[in-house]
């Protein structure tokens, strides 16, 4: 177990980074606000979602076997029960680094998903959103971190 400060960093120390879940409305999609930041902080960020081709303004990928010279990590903000074959997927092409989004509510988290990642060697975050540690924070995602860090919705090691 590491702890999450430190899985955060590595996991954001990558800059080809896919996110699943982007949605073709934007509104209220925390896969979108993930994609954006990521982009706008200078990421090589690719939005990943089967029923299309385009997402603001850039290229959408089916999946992540179609992501040109791949992706080094994945941001899961899928439903949970799409979670696992998307770790099954990273797991096939050797992606070693996981996060599974999650807010205040459910999230994208699957314990499932979770234990096959880490069988598989994938460093696994099960909680939380990349935009609560720096350098993609702001101050109401860290506010959000301090809070939802007691709630257990962040996890303290990974």
């Amino acid at each position: 177990m590491i702890e999450m400060k430190q899985a955060a960093s590595e996991f954001l120390a990558h800059k080809r980074i896919a996110v699943t879940g982007v949605s073709r409305n934007p509104q209220g999609h925390g896969s979108n606000a993930v994609y954006r930041r990521l982009r706008d902080r200078g990421y090589e960020v690719f939005a990943i979602n089967p029923n299309t081709d385009e997402i603001e303004g850039g290229r959408c990928y089916p999946d992540l076997r179609s992501v040109p010279g791949g992706v080094e990590a994945v941001v899961i903000g899928t439903r949970p029960e799409t979670a696992e074959s998307t770790m099954h997927e990273c797991a096939e092409l050797g992606i070693k680094y996981v996060w599974m989004h999650r807010g205040p509510g459910a999230g994208s988290v699957s314990e499932a998903a979770a234990g096959y990642g880490r069988q598989q060697g994938i460093t696994v975050i099960d909680g939380g959103c990349p935009l609560m540690f720096a350098p993609t924070a702001d101050f109401g995602h860290k506010a959000m971190r301090f809070v939802l860090t007691r709630t257990g919705n962040v996890p303290r090691q990974v």
